[in-house]
């Protein structure tokens, strides 16, 4: 397998950080070699956060290389534009305007229905993702970031067939 280069931004407090634990947590459950890092900043005060995975049958460094990105996902639209150079050519940026905020039932779990878009676009099984919600997050969130995925999922899958419409 080729190794999958994402990034994840956003701010402070909005679950950059837990997003990318899920998503390891899926690659290596799934057999993958996984290499994640993060970027915190000014984190506590609402300032950026990235942090990126990467995996695949060998990672040799965890840093995704400028424009190598093939997927971006961004959890603040503020911060599309200033992230937008990791995005390889060809890559999938993910933003929370694909997200209608009104379905989720709790916005905290805004970054799990990016991930659910996410996901139907890797090759991991959805029991997977779920496994990985259940082990990442306390069992009073599993209900609440199940909707969000869930509807994320529908989200990536209208995405994709956008994708496939437009032939990008």
């Amino acid at each position: 397998m080729a190794v999958t280069n994402i990034v994840l931004a956003g701010l402070g407090g909005q679950g950059v950080v837990k997003a990318s634990d899920l998503l390891s947590t899926t690659a290596f459950n799934a057999g993958c070699e996984v290499k994640k890092s993060e970027v915190h900043g000014m984190s506590q005060r609402g300032g950026s956060v990235t942090s990126d995975v990467r995996f695949g049958d060998k990672v040799l460094s965890p840093m995704v290389p400028m424009g190598e990105a093939d997927f971006l996902l961004v959890f603040e639209s503020s911060q599309v534009d200033i992230n937008r150079g990791w995005l390889k050519p060809g890559g999938v940026l993910i933003t929370p305007d694909a997200i209608p905020e009104g379905a989720l039932r709790n916005r905290k779990s805004l970054n799990v229905a990016i991930l659910g878009a996410l996901s139907v676009m890797l090759d991991f099984e959805e029991d997977q993702w779920i496994r990985s919600i259940h082990t990442c997050l306390a069992e009073k969130l599993h209900a609440v970031n199940e909707q969000a995925f869930a509807l994320g999922r529908e989200v990536g899958q209208q995405l994709g067939r956008v994708k496939e419409t437009e032939g990008v």
